[in-house]
């Protein structure tokens, strides 16, 4: 088989590769990627010797894909992941929705010629914001979590939050974004016969990941503790109490290797993959959990609120459950202990990410 990876020398997209290529025998990957993140050339060398092709491609130019060579799959792990992409006053909406969704029409165009089935890695965040900011909450061993009195708007339970539950705006753009490539990705299939899959997942995390605040919090979290960084709780009650789920990249692969089956067309096209309630955490138990592992360190409090930030996002992930036989093997204890060990054993992380 012959996979195309977008953004393959990004976090996810470096991980996804690597361990496919562990899976999986026979298989050719070639990886495109503009390199405008700081640590992609890292990943570039690392995959290089792994004899995986790197090509200099942006998605946002149509042209990049006119020579590249034809695939079978194609794995969309490139975009710009952050939630106030295009509202923080640093970077530009136009630029936001150039990278997220005409680089999603330009990956079909190439899907189209090729016949190849697509893989688009999407997001919780295309679910709508103000019934979840509105949720109601309780504390519980300090993180939030869905109150056991009150009233849960549909497709949400203890579980977490299901496909089913609304997309409807506000989302942000970065949300939207991501929305809109997944309508255009299905359409797309549906019209000129390719398999489409849209994966929406939970949080991303793991060892080598880019130590950003609004892409890589777990990473983010851990260098900066380790290194006596500042840090605060921003908005709600100022506690850190808002808790994310956590999923590592490499627990995707089985799911991955059951979509590119000819097999499964006949399967649900969009599914959350995440590490569930089990595998979820608020920035207080975080930084408790880095507290013991790294002697201690004060975080700053901050209550006022930003765009679009929630108390609770877990993903529900009863579907691919269902339907992929699929579930994350990775624990979050695990998880944190090896962005702990890469942290320790690179000091100057958080300057080489681009923090």
């Amino acid at each position: 088989m012959k996979l195309l990876v977008t953004g393959i020398c990004g976090f996810v997209g470096s991980t996804l590769a690597r361990a496919l290529l562990e899976a999986t025998a026979g298989l050719q990957v070639v990886g495109v990627d503009n390199f405008i993140r700081p640590g992609s050339e890292l990943n570039r060398r690392e995959l290089a010797a792994l004899g995986i092709k790197i090509i200099h491609a942006d998605v946002r130019s149509a042209t990049d894909f006119e020579t590249l060579p034809a695939a079978d799959f194609v794995i969309d792990a490139a975009a710009n992941p952050s939630v106030l992409a295009g509202v923080d006053g640093k970077t530009s909406s136009r630029q936001l929705l150039e990278h997220n969704l005409w680089g999603t029409v330009n990956i079909l165009e190439y899907c189209k010629v090729h016949r190849a089935g697509l893989i688009l890695l999407s997001t919780s965040r295309v679910y709508s914001v103000p019934p979840l900011a509105a949720l109601p909450v309780e504390v519980h061993l300090d993180a939030f979590r869905p109150a056991s009195n009150g009233k849960l708007p549909a497709g949400v339970s203890a579980t977490g939050v299901s496909e089913s539950f609304s997309t409807a705006p506000p989302i942000s753009l970065y949300g939207s974004s991501k929305l809109a490539s997944e309508t255009v990705a299905l359409e797309y299939g549906e019209t000129f016969n390719f398999p489409v899959w849209i994966n929406r997942c939970g949080v991303l995390a793991g060892a080598g990941q880019f130590g950003k605040a609004d892409q890589g919090i777990f990473s983010f979290w851990i260098n900066s503790h380790l290194r006596r960084r500042p840090l605060n709780y921003i908005g709600f009650d100022g506690g850190g109490h808002q808790v994310r789920d956590c999923l590592h990249p490499r627990d995707l692969v089985p799911a991955l290797l059951a979509q590119m089956k000819p097999s499964s067309n006949n399967q649900p096209r969009i599914a959350n993959f995440s590490g569930g309630v089990t595998n979820s955490m608020s920035l207080a138990q975080l930084t408790r959990w880095c507290d013991e592992r790294f002697g201690r360190h004060p975080v700053a409090m901050d209550a006022n609120p930003r765009p679009f930030d929630i108390p609770w996002m877990v993903l529900d992930s009863t579907l691919a459950e269902k339907i992929w036989l699929w579930s994350p093997k990775i624990s979050l204890p695990q998880l944190l202990e090896e962005i702990a060990e890469h942290a320790e054993q690179n000091p100057e992380w958080l300057e080489v990410s681009g923090s």
